[in-house]
């Protein structure tokens, strides 16, 4: 009986014709079928609805835009009426669907040839369209009803955080009669403060760097040579045993400090060029030298003259004397001299200075902290607190130099005139 059963289902349903689909021509003048969407509550399907155009269509067909549509239905207690505004955002988001009718006699589907936006649906209780709607609350009922949930349902956490803020509100009210004794007092202390040229001032003044000037158009006049060496000690150098010298080695044997690459290979480029500033130059290259031989001495926890003056027997005696008082400090009772993280800071400045002299002020920051020892990030905020930008060189600049193309993705420290110090960052509050 059972296997009677299946066989008849089994031949209905093969008797049922194929599906085939088809597009579906519409009428002109109709809208055709529409969707709607129910957010929150579901009518029953009993419900009616009925269509109404806000104005007037203005197409040639005269078939009205379903956009300008106002799709309204309602049942004993609840009124449905579209919503513009979240219909729009749906339209906006892309949301289509396409219609199709399926007849089951032919086996023929019908589809719309245009696809449907679904109309979102607000609903309205009618009971309660006679109550006028409550007014938001304000800032102070939103506060005052939160501390009151946190008091009764908070934790402990939020109950000790309640009480805390509290303790620290101030009452506005309790100070109106003394506010003017306030403004007065601040308006007395204020009068001891710095203008902003003053702290300008102040702050240019405790800088770690050489003397500068901000006026001076000329990348060269930002650093006067001789605010780094005075003439004195520029005239004490002596730089004729560099001329007599036949070989690289000889020369480099010649520095106080050998074991740096960029004075190393700045003097054998300054010895193979020719011009009136080539004596310049390795007076200043032998300074550096000198600078970072002190350097090197510095990391001692004191500093002995005399055992400097053997240390650095190719320097000027007045050299060393000058490097001691303006690098290095004595304690109150002693006579010893001994290096602070200031004094190191302001070696270095003075330093990176005349090498942007020599490098005609776009040196390559790389070479000199592997010289150092120190991190690159490091040496250019030291660059960065002389005004220089670190950055990569233009083609122009790179034939100005003489750099080749090898070199483009090299940072350089370039100092620009007139010199521009970072501005201090403000923390996040």
């Amino acid at each position: 009986m059972s296997q009677a059963k299946s066989s008849s289902k089994k031949r209905k349903r093969n008797s049922e014709p194929e599906a085939q689909f088809e597009l579906s021509t519409s009428e002109l003048g109709k809208v055709g079928p529409l969707l709607v969407s129910y957010p929150a509550l579901q009518p029953p399907v009993s419900t009616s609805f009925n269509c109404y155009s806000r104005k007037k269509s203005k197409s040639k067909d005269g078939a009205g835009d379903e956009q300008d549509l106002l799709v309204v239905g309602e049942t004993p207690s609840v009124e449905f009426v579209s919503n513009d505004d979240e219909t729009r955002k749906v339209a906006d988001a892309g949301c289509r669907y396409l219609v199709a009718v399926r007849n089951t006699r032919t086996g023929t589907i019908s589809i719309l040839p245009t696809p449907k936006t679904p109309h979102i649906l607000s609903h309205t209780v009618k009971a309660l369209k006679s109550i006028p709607p409550s007014a938001a609350p304000s800032k102070l009922q939103y506060l005052e009803a939160k501390t009151t949930l946190g008091e009764t349902f908070g934790t402990k956490k939020q109950k000790a955080s309640i009480r805390a803020q509290e303790r620290n509100r101030i009452d506005v009210s309790a100070m109106e009669g003394v506010m003017g004794y306030v403004m007065d007092s601040i308006e007395k202390g204020a009068g001891g403060l710095m203008t902003k040229e003053e702290a300008k001032e102040t702050t240019d003044k405790n800088r770690l760097i050489p003397p500068f000037s901000t006026t001076a158009t000329d990348p060269a006049e930002v650093y006067p040579l001789h605010d780094i060496i005075p003439e004195a000690e520029w005239k004490a150098l002596s730089v004729s045993s560099f001329d007599a010298a036949t070989t690289d080695k000889e020369r480099i044997a010649m520095l106080p400090f050998r074991k740096s690459t960029w004075v190393n290979d700045h003097l054998k480029a300054i010895v193979e060029a020719t011009g009136k500033s080539k004596k310049k130059n390795i007076k200043i290259l032998l300074y550096i030298s000198a600078m970072l031989a002190f350097r090197q001495a510095s990391f001692s926890k004191t500093l002995e003259k005399e055992k400097l003056y053997e240390r650095l027997g190719a320097v000027p005696s007045i050299v060393i004397d000058s490097l001691l008082s303006r690098f290095a400090e004595t304690a109150r009772g002693s006579s010893t001299y001994q290096s602070t993280t200031a004094t190191k800071t302001s070696l270095l400045a003075h330093i990176f200075a005349l090498c942007l002299k020599l490098d005609e002020y776009a040196t390559n920051t790389t070479i000199i902290a592997h010289d150092l020892s120190m991190p690159v990030t490091e040496v250019n905020q030291l660059f960065k607190s002389l005004g220089c930008k670190i950055t990569k060189l233009g083609e122009r600049e790179r034939a100005r130099l003489g750099q080749s193309d090898s070199s483009a993705d090299e940072k350089r420290a370039v100092l620009t005139a007139p010199v521009e110090f970072p501005k201090p960052r403000l923390r996040k509050k």
